[in-house]
């Protein structure tokens, strides 16, 4: 799918027109490392948080490195470059999840619960005002999921969003993160619109979620080369940079006045397990308003 198709399929062109993003906004990158030096990405927009491995990649050629570059492209790459670069003046709050040395090669790399929910409470307190989880869970236990509700919970508290891919089983269920009431998960669309066969649906999914570009999407290599990328980790990114654009021009805005924006603009009626499509003008319109009103009173 063509950068600017995808863009238009969920209306962040005009978005994007209006903003490039805000520093003070930091977008929560749970993944792997990136390539830092990459020349499409801004180094001094980039902070990490300490976890399993650095949040810069020593192995380009690694799946985590790779997928991590490929999401942060989608996120915060240079307006020009081969990626959708959507919110490239935002902070990136890079926290790797995935290992450079262990992690398989893969469309959607794993992460235990337990490893996911530490990575969730560390960069809600370095300071992220959403976070992106493109990652499935692997090795389920009690305890772990446990752990990942109450990270889950903490950061309903503390007003951060959490964007999570829905995962690409191709199967109708849940997991511990997408049926979290405070958890935005995330469908891959095609070009017209229509749920990918691989993306996972559900009752919480599409009550709660939402649709967007993951066919054939095109990002940031970490090898320097351009690459073609799809599923629901390739979609993730296009919410995600959608809400950091909204709270860049709205930066007096809850965690939950953006949350029940982004999901109440589209026109679909919330009785399937596929959810509408994102519609980022349209929430943008929908804030506006609100704002609008609020000075008003």
């Amino acid at each position: 799918m063509h950068i600017a198709d995808a863009l238009e399929l969920v209306q962040l062109s005009p978005l994007m027109e209006q903003s490039s993003g805000r520093p003070e906004v930091l977008i929560g990158l749970i993944d792997g490392p990136i390539a830092m030096s990459h020349a499409d990405l801004n180094a001094s927009n980039i902070r990490e948080v300490s976890g399993i491995s650095p949040g810069a990649c020593s192995r380009a050629s690694s799946a985590a490195c790779m997928h991590g570059t490929f999401v942060a492209g989608i996120l915060c790459a240079k307006r020009g470059s081969e990626a959708p670069a959507i919110a490239p003046n935002c902070t990136l709050l890079v926290r790797p999840i995935f290992s450079e040395i262990t992690q398989s090669t893969g469309q959607m790399p794993g992460a235990s619960p337990e490893e996911l929910a530490i990575a969730v409470i560390e960069s809600i307190d370095a300071g992220a005002s959403v976070l992106n989880l493109s990652a499935a869970l692997a090795q389920p236990s009690v305890k772990g999921e446990r752990d990942l509700e109450q990270s889950l919970d903490y950061a309903a508290r503390k007003g951060v969003l959490v964007v999570a891919a829905a995962g690409n089983q191709g199967s109708v269920g849940s997991s511990a993160i997408t049926r979290h009431p405070w958890v935005l998960p995330v469908i891959a669309c095609d070009r017209q619109g229509r749920p990918t066969s691989e993306s996972n649906l559900g009752n919480s999914i599409g009550r709660r979620g939402l649709g967007a570009p993951g066919e054939n999407i095109t990002s940031l290599g970490a090898d320097g080369k351009r690459r073609s990328f799809g599923g629901t980790s390739a979609a993730t990114p296009f919410v995600t940079g959608a809400i950091a654009l909204l709270w860049s021009e709205f930066p007096a805005a809850s965690g939950a006045e953006i949350k029940l924006a982004i999901t109440r603009s589209g026109r679909q009626q919330r009785n399937s397990v596929v959810p509408p499509l994102l519609n980022a003008w349209a929430t943008y319109q929908v804030m506006a308003l609100i704002h609008s009103e609020r000075r008003a009173s």
